[in-house]
């Protein structure tokens, strides 16, 4: 399986991530999907009133500078971290 395919695998199951995950989690993997799927930071910040997408606008630019590759894969082995501590969990 190609990095491609086990990244679009991860996202599906990313969406069966526990109400639990921390929101920190949850905006370090907007942020590595982001540049993962469309690249660098494309858009202006939000406003300081938009917290929410302040703050995913925010963990997009963190991860900035890596490449689509390398962020597919950091994603890939975040997913697999938060499902083993869900299964820990239960």
């Amino acid at each position: 399986m190609g990095l491609k395919e086990e990244f679009d695998e991860h996202a599906e199951k990313a969406k069966t991530l526990p109400e639990s995950t921390t929101n920190e989690n949850k905006l370090i993997l907007y942020g590595l999907y982001k540049q993962a799927t469309v690249g660098a930071v494309n858009t202006s910040r939000p406003g300081i009133f938009n917290m929410r997408d302040r703050a995913k606008w925010d963990a997009w630019k963190a991860v900035e500078g890596k490449s689509k590759e390398e962020a597919m894969g950091d994603y890939v082995t975040k997913v697999k971290q938060l499902l083993e501590e869900a299964g820990a969990s239960t």
